[in-house]
């Protein structure tokens, strides 16, 4: 069995195909996927499709992406569905220094107020962290959460160190599959296995094994972690009970 830690069912790329997503991931092992919100335009539809099929969970968020249209009034909203809908994690939430002309202060004020919502319902976050790592510890130390994934975990051995030392697990998808990638390659082979979860981000960051253009799927998972147990010279049952545990542990699934 594999959890899917981290997919963007809503997302237009997958059209009206959710329910063959969804049944596809399932008959490869894929039996819990997370599907985090990014805005406060589509809190519904998450939560609608977490519905609809009940192996989905939601998590709600505004993605550091979003904040430049976002409004303090958002977090209101956020507040209520954390309140009245029980999600699995606040998310997806964070900083991301990558994009052009981002605003730092806009991108902080909104993580942080997120953070202070995860605290007060006792949420782990699942964080997009992109060149902000160092200021993303900044505040976790200052606002601290009950944990939670870095999702898409690209960051030092160091900083990984201290995300674990947060109670955090570290995400790992379809980036780990390219043989470029070595740094992550390295990381993915000698963390502490019990501090790695593993995730799609469907339909973004294909595996190396997709055609340009193929969007990401759940079902593709259990091909990353294949991946996971080469690196590790471990059989993939293994690395499936293993990284099933640790988001077990994280996430109240």
């Amino acid at each position: 069995m594999f959890i899917d830690t981290h997919c963007h069912l809503d997302a237009e790329e997958f059209g009206d195909t959710q329910a063959n997503v969804v049944r596809d991931a399932q008959a490869v092992g894929v039996s819990r996927i997370v599907v985090p919100s990014v805005a406060r335009a589509n809190f519904d539809s998450v939560r609608s499709l977490c519905e609809q099929y009940p192996n989905c969970a939601p998590a709600y968020g505004i993605h550091p992406m979003y904040t430049d249209t976002a409004m303090p009034d958002d977090l209101l909203v956020l507040r209520d569905y954390l309140q009245q809908h029980r999600p699995i994690a606040v998310g997806e939430i964070g900083m991301d220094f990558f994009i052009n002309h981002y605003d730092q202060a806009r991108q902080e004020f909104f993580f942080v107020e997120q953070l202070k919502l995860a605290r007060e319902f006792n949420l782990p976050v699942l964080l997009h962290i992109r060149k902000a790592t160092d200021t993303i510890l900044k505040h976790l130390r200052q606002y601290k959460v009950k944990g939670g994934i870095a999702h898409a975990f690209n960051g030092s051995r160091q900083q990984a160190d201290e995300f674990i030392k947060l109670g955090f697990k570290l995400g790992f998808g379809g980036a780990m599959t390219y043989s470029r990638a070595t740094k992550l390659r390295e990381l993915a082979a000698t963390l502490p296995l019990e501090s790695i979860v593993l995730e799609t981000d469907a339909p973004d960051i294909p595996p190396d094994f997709l055609q340009r253009g193929q969007p990401n799927k759940p079902e593709y998972l259990v091909s990353i972690a294949q991946t996971l147990a080469t690196l590790r010279s471990m059989p993939l049952i293994e690395i499936a009970q293993a990284t099933t545990h640790n988001a077990r542990q994280v996430l109240p699934l």
